[in-house]
């Protein structure tokens, strides 16, 4: 695989993709409820995933992964963020992931561009699946709070 060579380079500066990512969320105006949660926490998701990155992109993680983030949608439906902030959190990480490896001025041979197109696609997947398994846990938490409310009032 041609791209575990930048999944390194993105786990090793995972500190600084980061910073830029919570940089983001600070001043972003769409993410009026996703910033009031503790500097820490958003930290540690960013960090969690850029770390181990090369471990999540494995195959036979997807359950793991799976059970993460349904459990990381019912806890933002409980802290009444709204998903769109959720989703968009994630698709940020995935630009500043590759925003970082694309100003690291590799010289742009065809085994270079090949290796970054592939890098693109893994983690285009891997993002996929971030947001399919958090949006269903989401909609668990949901239902579950809806079914909850319906059976209060009768």
């Amino acid at each position: 695989m041609l791209s575990g060579k930048l999944i390194r380079l993105i786990e090793t500066h995972q500190p600084e993709i980061t910073d830029r990512l919570l940089r983001e969320i600070r001043l972003h105006p769409d993410f009026i409820h996703l910033r009031q949660l503790p500097e820490a926490e958003l930290r540690e998701r960013g960090q969690t995933i850029l770390e181990n990155l090369g471990y999540w992109l494995a195959a036979g993680n997807q359950e793991e992964l799976a059970s993460k983030y349904e459990t990381i949608g019912k806890t933002r439906f409980g802290e009444s963020i709204p998903l769109h902030e959720c989703i968009h959190a994630l698709c940020l990480i995935k630009q500043k992931m590759l925003d970082f490896i694309s100003e690291q001025g590799f010289q742009p041979d065809a085994l270079q561009l090949y290796a970054e197109e592939e890098l693109g696609y893994r983690v285009g997947r891997f993002f996929d699946l971030l947001v399919i398994h958090l949006a269903r846990g989401y909609e668990t938490a949901w239902h579950k709070a809806a079914l909850a409310a319906t059976a209060a009032m009768a």
